[in-house]
């Protein structure tokens, strides 16, 4: 996502949401809350946080269901439930659709898993970051060089952080030494970029963004050379997923509060429900549903009929599927010349 001024006139009808970049940057909040969290673990719980907290907030069914798992299946409605969304995109659907099945079927059989890890580890980081990344660059206005230049070292760092967290089990002590070398020195090039890069931005509300993105990664290897990986996670997994949410809604919220445009819209009309909890409610218990009961249900269906047992066939395979073409659509269905723009407003 980029964000580009919009006049609230560019709009049908002046009763609009728009996304406030203050509440955006009040995300960010949640770094200094963590390292609250582990400052306080050390000095008063004797590090029970630290050995009691998981790898990665993902191994919180919890945490899916409100956090992961929402945000991706709100993008899939809000592309699907609206025709014309699909009629501009289809020939881009189909293709990735093909492109991911014949990666992950065709391509299993020989690829090592190790590679097919790394591959959607580095596309997972450079997708969130450069949501975070965009979104702060209408208000940094940043030269393009500058804007890369924080981008990629952003996304670097953050990859051999995501490796030496998930993949500390697989590798040797030299291996994951190396790794934390690497990060460290991305870190750091980082941080002086960021200050060769604040000369450009003209307001300090706009340092404050620039800044809140560096401190978002080094805040993430700070976490992770302490071990306090679920941390480490956690930071920038909210920040991303919840600044998506708040597109999704404010769009939804615009192109249907005059006029429902969809079926789903016009059931909630017609139910008299708040347009603004269609769309959260939704997702969410779509997300309940299929996190804690989806493979449950696909397992006896195929065992009753086929007598074939298939595991994870929801959550890693249906819900795998929908988190890469969230990848990849959000890569255009966000760009200044795509219909979702035209219900996105910008306020401070």
């Amino acid at each position: 996502m980029s964000a580009q001024m919009m006049a609230i006139q560019d709009l049908p009808d002046k009763q609009t949401l728009s996304v406030s970049f203050r509440w955006l940057l009040g995300l960010y909040y949640i770094i200094p809350f963590c390292l609250f969290l582990q400052l306080f673990d050390g000095w008063f719980w004797q590090g029970f946080l630290k050995g009691h907290l998981p790898s990665s907030p993902t191994h919180f069914l919890l945490f899916q269901i409100l956090f992961g798992t929402p945000h991706i299946i709100a993008s899939a409605i809000v592309l699907v439930g609206n025709a014309e969304y699909i009629q501009r995109y289809q020939r881009k659907l189909v293709l990735m659709t093909v492109a991911i099945a014949l990666a992950f079927g065709v391509g299993s059989l020989f690829i090592p898993y190790k590679v097919f890890y790394v591959a959607v580890a580095a596309w997972t980081v450079f997708h969130v970051l450069k949501q975070q990344h965009g979104v702060a660059r209408g208000i940094c206005r940043l030269p393009a060089w500058g804007f890369h230049l924080l981008l990629w070292l952003s996304v670097l760092a953050g990859i051999f952080i995501y490796i030496g967290i998930f993949l500390k089990n697989s590798l040797d002590a030299q291996q994951l030494e190396w790794i934390k070398h690497i990060a460290a020195s991305l870190c750091i090039g980082l941080v002086c970029s960021a200050l060769l890069c604040q000369r450009y931005v003209r307001t300090a509300f706009g340092k404050g963004f620039l800044w809140a993105n560096v401190f978002l990664v080094v805040s993430s290897f700070y976490f992770y050379t302490q071990q306090y990986y679920f941390l480490a996670i956690l930071a920038p997994r909210l920040v991303h997923d919840v600044t998506a949410y708040i597109f999704y809604v404010t769009h939804d919220y615009n192109k249907h509060q005059g006029q429902p445009q969809n079926a789903i819209y016009r059931c909630a009309a017609f139910c008299r429900l708040p347009i603004v909890i269609v769309l959260p409610v939704l997702s969410f218990c779509l997300a309940f549903v299929l996190q804690a009961y989806g493979d449950q249900v696909v397992n006896l269906i195929t065992r009753y009929l086929f007598d074939v047992e298939i595991r994870k066939a929801v959550t890693l395979g249906l819900l795998g599927y929908l988190a890469l073409m969230h990848y990849y659509t959000e890569a255009f269905t966000w760009k200044q010349d795509s219909p979702y723009r035209r219900f996105i407003v910008f306020s401070k």
